[in-house]
């Protein structure tokens, strides 16, 4: 972006929603909470207003966004539905599941913002802020992670404005995030196929279709080269300090990201230690996540040390962040 914006925090209400709807019909961008992390909202039919919204991140223009819709019915507008796909919808919808599926003939989303692919990836947000400023743009927005691209993705306001202010023109600041980690990404093109773990467990989505996913993970050569939907690429979400994973064995003056109640050898020596969860809960572990990387991000310590976390339920999508955050890049 050539041109320093003025950009508006304002705090989330009716008056705010109103322009927000307002500032995206002009071809603005503005920033809003969801269940998952912030998201930076753009028109999703207007070509020149994603041109920003990419602009605004430094994200690759072949990474396509999600469109984020009101209800199921303003999804069917967009995107073929097969019956595994619909059972997916009615069972998680609004919630944190995007579907990446077949576009209609007359889908209205803009092509750069599906990366030129005959596919599109939706969701229906299940946040009150977000769904009251879908309802009243009344049209389909992308809404990607609201940070730069690669940064930590942001999950209280004061995180988008670090990364956004005088790039973006409204941040709405609905509060702290309660899921915290991106939605989970399940392709639905022929078999199911989970492309991104994420705030939805993949055992739930099992359970509801009832079989096994497949699974693509991020990073494989031909994801780098032409990722189905965001948050494929291998280097993402990454800190600009170097981290460790699963560490058992602080090094002295590294920061330390803890789980759980028992202490990594070396705690005391480190130069400055948050706990993901205490209690090794999961949930607020993943809440936690993207803030507590920030915050060391910032402490100056060579690395950042990360201790194990399990892998199940939400455990999954927040080892596929931290794998991501410590890909070199």
């Amino acid at each position: 972006m050539t041109a320093q914006l003025t950009t508006r925090v304002l705090k989330a209400n009716a008056a705010s929603v109103a322009e927000a709807a307002r500032i995206l019909a002009a071809g603005g961008l503005a920033a809003f909470p969801t269940e998952t992390v912030y998201g930076l909202g753009a028109d999703a039919t207007d070509g020149r207003a994603v041109a920003r919204l990419y602009a605004a991140k430094g994200r690759p223009a072949f990474n396509p966004l999600i469109a984020h819709v009101v209800d199921l019915k303003a999804a069917q507008a967009l995107a073929r539905f097969n019956p595994k796909a619909a059972r997916l919808a009615k069972a998680f919808w609004p919630g944190p599941l995007t579907l990446v599926l077949p576009k209609t003939a007359k889908c209205r989303v803009a092509d750069l913002a599906t990366a030129g692919l005959d596919t599109i990836a939706v969701r229906v947000p299940h946040h009150t802020v977000a769904l009251e400023i879908l309802a009243a743009f009344g049209k389909p927005v992308v809404a990607p992670s609201a940070n730069r691209s690669g940064h930590v993705s942001p999950t209280r306001a004061e995180h988008v404005q670090v990364d956004l202010a005088g790039r973006i023109d409204l941040i709405i600041d609905g509060e702290a995030t309660p899921i915290g980690v991106e939605s989970t990404i399940i392709a639905c093109l022929e078999e199911p196929v989970l492309l991104r773990p994420g705030g939805l467990p993949r055992a739930a989505i099992e359970r509801a279709l009832e079989q096994k996913l497949a699974y693509a993970p991020a990073g494989s050569p031909h994801i780098e080269e032409a990722p189905l939907a965001p948050g494929m690429l291998g280097a993402h979400y990454a800190p600009r300090t170097r981290m460790r994973l699963d560490v058992r064995r602080v090094d002295p003056g590294e920061a330390l990201l803890a789980f759980g109640r028992r202490p990594a050898e070396g705690t005391s020596g480190a130069l400055k230690v948050l706990n993901l969860s205490a209690r090794g809960d999961l949930i607020e572990a993943a809440a936690n996540l993207f803030s507590h990387l920030r915050t060391l991000d910032a402490a100056g310590a060579p690395a950042i040390a990360v201790m194990p976390v399990p892998h199940e339920g939400l455990g999954e999508a927040i080892n596929d962040r931290l794998r991501r955050a410590a890909t070199p890049r």
